[in-house]
């Protein structure tokens, strides 16, 4: 069901809202492929579905808000199974630096979802409905900000930590715990900024080190192991032929013969 509120063009500086509501997709309901000429979000209260923006096509969960910038293609769809709830609210800007929280195409920020659910109260209102919109993107605005700041330090803080401890065997678990985050969260967060899961890059971090270890300083892949985490050498051995395509000891004689330069190192064969 859908539930919109009339919306007057008050034609506001900094967010100026021109549209508002809410709506309960039927499964599989979906919209586009379509072009907006104003800044649109949808924040999902619950269920699932798919949100496609240039040409990628994203999960959207609950927390999430998926964002539709200015004559940019976009469509989205409900899962058949669980479809989603979400509210909506479109505004227009004329200040770039006013839309740089709003760069991704989903921004996951269930602290966003009180202030979403408190703009539905501006059905009840008529001469303040635009004031009190605004008000609230301004509100929504402050909090994405907070949240983009606090997840590039918690990032920063993540990457020093396995760059630090690596050789003693820390865990993607570890690693949240010590930022006092949900694992999965934190994973999240991680991939977000990063690109990669943390567990790949901690597997990548660890045999990039032991593969310069074997060249350049010439340990044995036992010492090599140890060094970066790994006490087994079986194990060592078999999630590095997995990443280099070699075992320790191949890799380590082709870089003697002159197969492998130093810059190659972190690249693998």
């Amino acid at each position: 069901m859908v539930k919109s509120e009339i919306v007057i063009d008050q034609h506001y500086k900094g967010y100026n809202p021109v549209q508002f509501g809410s709506e309960s997709c039927e499964a599989g309901h979906f919209f586009g492929p379509s072009v907006r000429s104003h800044w649109l979000l949808h924040y999902v209260v619950h269920g699932f579905g798919v949100f496609v923006r240039d040409g990628v096509s994203r999960e959207v969960k609950p927390g999430d808000i998926f964002v539709i910038p200015p004559y940019k293609e976009t469509y989205y769809e409900a899962d058949r199974k669980k479809p989603w709830r979400y509210i909506w609210i479109g505004f227009t800007t004329a200040d770039e630096e006013a839309s740089a929280p709003l760069q991704k195409a989903i921004i996951h920020c269930p602290a966003a979802g009180k202030v979403f659910e408190d703009m539905l109260r501006c059905g009840k209102l008529e001469n303040g409905r635009s004031a009190f919109l605004t008000a609230k993107i301004w509100e929504l605005l402050s909090i994405l900000l907070e949240e983009g700041e606090a997840s590039a330090g918690y990032i920063e803080k993540a990457l020093s930590y396995m760059n630090a401890e690596y050789i003693n065997g820390i865990t993607v678990q570890q690693v949240a715990e010590m930022l006092n985050l949900n694992r999965s969260y934190f994973s999240e967060l991680f991939r977000e900024q990063m690109g990669v899961p943390p567990q790949t890059y901690l597997i990548n971090l660890r045999l990039e080190k032991a593969a310069e270890l074997l060249t350049v300083y010439g340990e044995t892949p036992a010492t090599a192991g140890v060094s970066v985490g790994y006490p087994d050498i079986y194990h060592f051995s078999k999630i590095f032929k997995r990443h280099f395509g070699l075992s320790p000891r191949q890799y380590q004689q082709l870089y003697r013969g002159g197969g492998i330069r130093k810059n190659e190192i972190s690249k693998g064969t």
